[in-house]
């Protein structure tokens, strides 16, 4: 088994990417094999429509532009299980996961009659992290997410989302203007919610790797 897990955060070291390092300890719990990736240190953009992989002729499943991407898509399609992480920015995922989702499924679809190209199957996990609480995700972003979890059915595996909300944005908030948070109440998030949330993604990189 390999599993890919993919940081679409900026930060390297912070609760996505804690997240995602729990999960990548879940898959190798199972004797998966496992790559790490930042993807903010690629150099990529979204699809180019550039139409190469809808020539007649083509190798379907891959894209043609010549990035830092492209390679990881193949990898992509070689696996058995993804896993993405993303902060919540303005209500959405990073430009960077979502550049990703386009040059995917692009090359992956048909424009003969829209059908997926192909045929083999990644079990895909989607870890979201937001300083919103869990009440507001479920109100505002939960939809969203159900939206982000069809995508991925193109992959034709388990797709699964986890909410870890609430989360402590910063280390100390003295040094940043955020008088809209409550700091005693990100910090007792941090203590309380935080490892199982931890806990929860070790969980879902050990099942999607199975």
């Amino acid at each position: 088994m390999k599993t890919i897990l993919l940081n679409g955060s900026p930060r390297k070291n912070w609760n996505t990417a804690m997240m995602l390092k729990e999960a990548k300890k879940g898959a190798e719990s199972t004797g998966a094999k496992t790559e790490y990736i930042d993807l903010f240190d690629l150099s990529y953009t979204g699809c180019r429509s550039c139409m190469a992989c809808k020539r007649k002729g083509a190798t379907r499943c891959k894209c043609y532009w010549k990035d830092d991407l492209s390679p990881l898509l193949d990898r992509i399609f070689e696996a058995d299980a993804l896993i993405i992480g993303s902060p919540i920015y303005l209500g959405d995922i990073t430009s960077q996961v979502h550049a990703l989702i386009e040059r995917l499924h692009f090359c992956a679809l048909s424009y003969d009659d829209y059908s997926n190209y192909f045929t083999g199957k990644v079990n895909v996990g989607i870890i979201l992290t937001m300083n919103a609480p869990k009440s507001f995700y479920n109100i505002s972003y939960r939809k969203k997410a159900k939206e982000l979890t069809q995508t991925f059915k193109a992959l034709n595996g388990r797709v699964e989302v986890y909410a870890c909300c609430d989360t402590l944005q910063v280390a100390d908030y003295t040094k940043f203007d955020m008088a809209s948070f409550n700091e005693e109440h990100k910090r007792e998030m941090r203590e309380k919610q935080f490892p199982k949330d931890l806990n929860n993604a070790f969980q879902m990189g050990a099942e999607l790797s199975l």
